[in-house]
């Protein structure tokens, strides 16, 4: 749900109007949409690249991983480590075209930690894959860009801890 029908709902089910600090919080946002559409771009046109770079990194971090015996041994392993982190980048633009995390929580977030370990994936690996992504993503953006952006890759992280 975007941040302006977060805004409606909450007012509604109050039976108010939304505050002024609800209002600014909707101008912010609108204030920002250029920028959120823009850095979306740059993430669905670049998502080979950052995806590339990030598994470079994170097979370096973890050589294991795609050692003999790895959960990322292979060809077909490594494409699903891959394919992950590629959904895990677009996530991210959910999050940042709603403005709020919440898309971001119930789609990526909620029972991800069940999910790995019962794929026998180590935690700190996803993890680390995910800084490596924030990283290799942050190198493509502005200041300005990165900080909107590093909280939903942070929120994500946090969420795996």
């Amino acid at each position: 749900m975007s941040l302006v029908s977060q805004i409606i709902v909450s007012a509604d089910s109050e039976l108010r109007y939304p505050s002024i600090g609800e209002l600014q919080s909707i101008q912010n946002y609108l204030q920002t949409g250029e920028n959120r559409i823009r850095i979306s771009c740059i993430l669905r046109d670049k998502e080979q690249e950052i995806v590339q770079q990030a598994s470079k990194s994170i097979f370096q971090l973890h050589p294991e991983y795609i050692a003999p015996g790895g959960n990322a041994e292979g060809a077909r392993k490594r494409s699903l480590c891959l394919r992950d982190y590629g959904w895990y980048l677009r996530l991210i633009t959910y999050g940042i075209l709603a403005g709020d995390k919440e898309s971001v929580e119930k789609i990526g977030i909620i029972g991800v930690k069940e999910m790995y370990n019962s794929l026998g994936v180590p935690m700190l690996g996803m993890i680390d894959s995910i800084l490596c992504l924030k990283e290799e993503t942050l190198k493509l953006l502005n200041v300005d860009d990165a900080k909107i952006i590093a909280p939903y890759f942070d929120f994500i992280i946090l969420g795996m801890s």
